[in-house]
């Protein structure tokens, strides 16, 4: 069975989807329409902009979410999922993939979510840090014993946990983390505290963006960050796509169940690879590929 996976913040690179805008008819009309969608010209940033540019929230979460989105428009015929899933921002390009979800409406919902989220990393000075080489268990331990906001965000592999809160949590967190036999406990450059309490403000913004969407019944099921459990009811993927905000991404849980439901064959779509690798610490006989043109 092939699981389609599409990846989030982070894969953005200068240049991204260009080849996909002059090669394909079909891309470049989607890339001028999210331009039209946006009104401003996003096509322009990936294309040209600097890793500067392409690393503002509001523009790296639309830019990521086109390539993959785009990309698996292109695909055709050759585009067959049995199952899809996203890390986190790329839980979107998977709900476009299977269907629940217009280009437009998940290019919108993308939009709001981003700018959400940048209004509510100015609420308050967070970050995330990378841990790896601890068990799962001892970092969620030496978070509920950090005082202050600090919480275990993206579960991306065995041995490699992504922790997410205020900056003074965080870096009280990665002392101790690295005191218990961490091999890294290491700040990254991120706008805020993803995946944690402190992204709040932002669920009561793009409930209500949710809300207004529809949300169609898909062609295959999605297995969500929330739950990491395949869902195909539009009521209960509304509700785990706003979870997502403050709840953790269980991406290796989720990996760990396609397999359980007969995933074999795991093809990233989007920029980058970093999925791909993921899947192979997770589980090493899984096959893995990215989609090309």
């Amino acid at each position: 069975m092939k699981a389609y996976v599409f990846p989030g913040q982070g894969a953005q690179f200068t240049g991204m989807g260009k080849e996909l805008y002059e090669q394909s008819p079909l891309a470049k009309s989607l890339f001028e329409q999210a331009n039209d969608i946006l009104d401003f010209d996003i096509t322009k940033i990936m294309f040209e902009g600097s890793a500067e540019d392409l690393k503002q929230t509001e523009v790296t979460q639309p830019a990521v979410f086109l390539h993959a989105t785009i990309l698996a428009q292109v695909l055709g015929d050759a585009f067959q999922p049995d199952m899809v899933a996203g890390h986190s921002l790329g839980e979107f390009s998977a709900l476009v993939a299977n269907k629940t979800l217009s280009f437009e409406d998940g290019l919108k919902l993308v939009f709001q979510r981003a700018q959400a989220m940048q209004k509510a990393c100015a609420i308050e000075p967070s970050t995330m840090a990378a841990v790896l080489g601890l068990e799962d268990a001892v970092v969620e331990q030496i978070c509920q014993e950090t005082p202050g906001t600090v919480v275990a965000a993206n579960y991306n592999c065995p041995g490699q946990l992504v922790i997410s809160g205020s900056i003074t949590a965080v870096e009280a967190a990665c002392a101790k983390l690295t005191e218990a036999g961490a091999r890294r406990a290491l700040i990254l450059p991120v706008g805020g505290a993803f995946h944690s309490p402190l992204m709040a403000p932002a669920q009561e913004e793009l409930g209500r963006a949710i809300e207004a969407t529809n949300f169609a019944q898909p062609i295959c099921p999605v297995y969500q960050n929330v739950t990491a459990a395949a869902v195909e009811d539009p009521a209960a993927i509304k509700r785990n796509l706003l979870s997502q905000l403050t709840a953790p991404v269980r991406w290796t849980q989720s990996v760990q169940q396609m397999i359980q439901d007969g995933a074999t064959h795991f093809i990233e779509v989007g920029p980058g690879n970093v999925l791909q690798g993921l899947v192979k610490k997770i589980n090493r006989e899984a096959q893995t590929e990215k989609a090309e043109l």
